[in-house]
């Protein structure tokens, strides 16, 4: 009984120790960004207070947040929507075609994704010069793309390894084309995996400096991550501010996975199962 009782007391010991490092940091960002900024260097407290919107509005008046933020918001859709199309397709066609080397294809997407985006974004930057959409919002897109796509092929891959192929084999015998049961049935059935590719996609757009600050030298361009790094000057770091924006940036992630969670852990699950 004793043996049982410690072993009890010792896993939520670690349970409760994995939270505080998990979440404190996040609590940190949230309260600093909420202090009076006169009170961040001249006292550390763990309470919250005293409660200022000051941060916020210097964040607001002093910096184009709102043009850096519709900048964020354009490149995460864009590769989102195009990793989607892209890899629903790939992964449907390497699980339901037979044609030579697809194989090939998966594993060349696996190994993709384990380059590091800094040995990517100089050779991708002297192409994007060369072709002339250098410095430009399409640019992060294709960028970023390269890297949730490889993902989103490997987890929809094994999403539509476990589909049975009868369902859509029974709507080709009732009339549809294979172009017609993918859209109607076999869409549908692959809603969860199709939301975790959204959801990494969207979370690796979101949070991206390196494309962002080899890929954008223009003001009017940039996006949330690297907007907030030009308030780290060199005599002066405004804490303020920069916990301010950086849970502005959080935030929409927090809400989408508190709208979205049940898909993407039904996604990761579904994709984990290779038939």
């Amino acid at each position: 009984m004793t043996r049982v009782l410690f072993g009890k007391v010792l896993y939520w010991f670690f349970v409760a120790a994995m939270l505080v490092y998990s979440l404190f940091p996040i609590y940190w960002m949230v309260v600093t960004g909420l202090r009076d900024p006169t009170t961040l260097y001249s006292s550390i407290s763990l309470l919250p207070g005293p409660w200022s919107l000051q941060s916020y509005e210097t964040l607001l008046s002093l910096t184009d947040y709102p043009g850096w933020f519709k900048n964020s918001m354009i490149v995460a859709f864009g590769t989102v929507a195009v990793t989607i199309t892209l890899s629903t397709l790939i992964a449907y066609a390497v699980t339901r075609l037979h044609f030579p080397g697809k194989m090939f294809v998966v594993g060349t997407m696996l190994y993709a994704y384990m380059f590091p985006p800094l040995l990517l974004a100089i050779p991708l930057a002297s192409l994007f010069v060369a072709v002339g959409i250098y410095d430009t919002l399409a640019s992060l897109i294709i960028s970023h793309t390269t890297i949730s796509l490889p993902l989103g092929v490997w987890l929809l891959w094994g999403f539509f390894k476990q589909m049975p192929q009868d369902v859509e084999e029974a709507a080709m015998v009732d009339g549809c084309s294979r172009l017609g049961a993918f859209l109607r049935v076999v869409l549908p059935l692959t809603l969860p995996g199709i939301v975790t590719v959204a959801i990494f996609s969207f979370l690796l757009s979101w949070t991206d400096y390196i494309f962002g600050f080899v890929m954008i030298s223009n003001d009017a361009n940039k996006t949330l991550p690297v907007g907030l790094e030009t308030m780290v000057g060199l005599y002066e770091l405004r804490w303020g501010e920069l916990m301010a924006g950086s849970t502005l940036i959080a935030l929409p992630l927090f809400v989408m996975f508190s709208f979205l969670s049940r898909y993407f852990i039904r996604g990761l699950a579904a994709g984990a199962v290779k038939g």
